[in-house]
């Protein structure tokens, strides 16, 4: 048994009742060919990237399920010969499961050889990292704001 990802996409004009009947009889064709249906979404009606058929919208249904690739098949064939169905794509993601298990196995075995991380330091203790601020020098109180210091000097002394 391998896994699939079947996504097609309706006529967006189709009834709501005849979607519902039209995914039902997809689902039937896997669970009588001793396939098992996994999850299905319905995505709804969607803006499609080009226009196929003369439509620029379609509604979208997704459904994941364990089977033999002869039933992909004949649920391929089914789709291809629904009047309602614009466009579909099936996916074997299996492997990609797989391959994502492996990965997360790889990863948890590093992350068990990794010591814990040490506790967090108080927030009441400033932190040794955190430079200083440099202070700036003082300008004299009766010198003029944004005056130079020497010209500050200057006009203090008293001329005779």
């Amino acid at each position: 048994m391998r896994v699939y990802e079947e996504l097609f996409i309706l006529k967006p004009d189709t009834v709501e009742e005849e979607v519902d009947g039209f995914v039902e009889q997809i689902q039937h064709v896997i669970t009588n060919g001793k396939g098992t249906v996994d999850k299905t979404d319905k995505w709804g009606v969607r803006k499609l990237a080009y226009r196929v058929q003369k439509y620029n919208e379609g509604l979208y249904v997704l459904i994941q399920f364990s089977s033999t690739p002869d039933l992909v098949k004949e649920v391929e064939r089914r789709l291809r010969v629904a009047d309602s169905v614009i466009k579909f794509i099936t996916v074997r993601i299996d492997e990609k499961q797989k391959k994502i298990a492996k990965r997360k196995k790889a990863r948890d075995k590093r992350a068990a050889r990794r010591p814990a991380p040490a506790p967090m330091a108080s927030p009441a203790v400033p932190s040794a990292a955190a430079p200083a601020m440099p202070a700036l020098p003082a300008e004299p109180a009766h010198a003029a704001p944004g005056a130079p210091p020497a010209a500050a000097a200057e006009s203090t002394e008293v001329k005779e």
